[in-house]
């Protein structure tokens, strides 16, 4: 990886980000022994301009960021960092320094959709999602369908309270799985999927 190109004052941005969700959750500087605490410690460090000291997050708060992954801009003059927050990210207390927001976490679906693009194009034996692209729409579009009844019985089943929430997220995981199989057998972009549901919305 190369290095950042830091300012006048040898820092760089470093934008901090929820690995699970995509969350922006703060904004911080490093300069280089900031930025190499971070890659070799897996703990992101930052430089305070007030102090004119390291600062590893959650050092006193115990609320640190457990490194993901870090990369530079295009212009290598800011860095994108992606990290697991274990607890409150901002010294205020909320999720993020822009305050508590909930989102849904759809983000671990382009993991998944990446694991399936893969396989596609790989075919690996032994693999299940293999067995299901080979075997076309019928494979494909079978499961979905199964997994949709499925997600029904548990909704049903969830009203009279004869199964658990975990249950119907279970369910739910199947049919988003065996939907994105079936776009991967199409070649379809889960991409155009949101756009339709972007222009819907408009």
């Amino acid at each position: 990886m190369r290095e950042p190109d830091w300012d006048s004052n040898g820092l760089v941005a470093a934008v901090v980000q929820d690995a699970e969700t995509a969350q922006v959750l703060m904004l911080g500087w490093m300069n280089a022994a900031a930025f190499e605490a971070t890659r070799e410690t897996g703990r992101v460090t930052f430089w305070s301009r007030s102090r004119q000291e390291l600062w590893q997050k959650g050092a006193t708060s115990g609320n640190w960021l457990e490194l993901i992954a870090i990369d530079l801009d295009c212009d290598g003059d800011a860095v994108l960092v992606q990290a697991i927050p274990h607890g409150p990210t901002c010294h205020l207390g909320t999720t993020t320094c822009w305050g508590d927001r909930d989102v849904a976490g759809f983000s671990a679906l382009d993991g998944l959709w990446r694991t399936i693009e893969e396989r596609a194009a790989t075919r690996p034996e032994g693999s299940y999602t293999a067995r299901l692209l080979d075997g076309g729409p019928d494979d494909t579009g079978r499961k979905v369908v199964e997994e949709a009844t499925e997600v029904l019985l548990a909704a049903k089943d969830h009203a009279i309270g004869a199964a658990d929430d975990r249950r119907v997220a279970e369910e739910a995981a199947d049919l988003l799985y065996h939907l994105l199989v079936l776009l991967a057998e199409r070649q379809i972009d889960p991409a155009e999927v949101l756009a339709v549901l972007a222009q819907r919305r408009r």
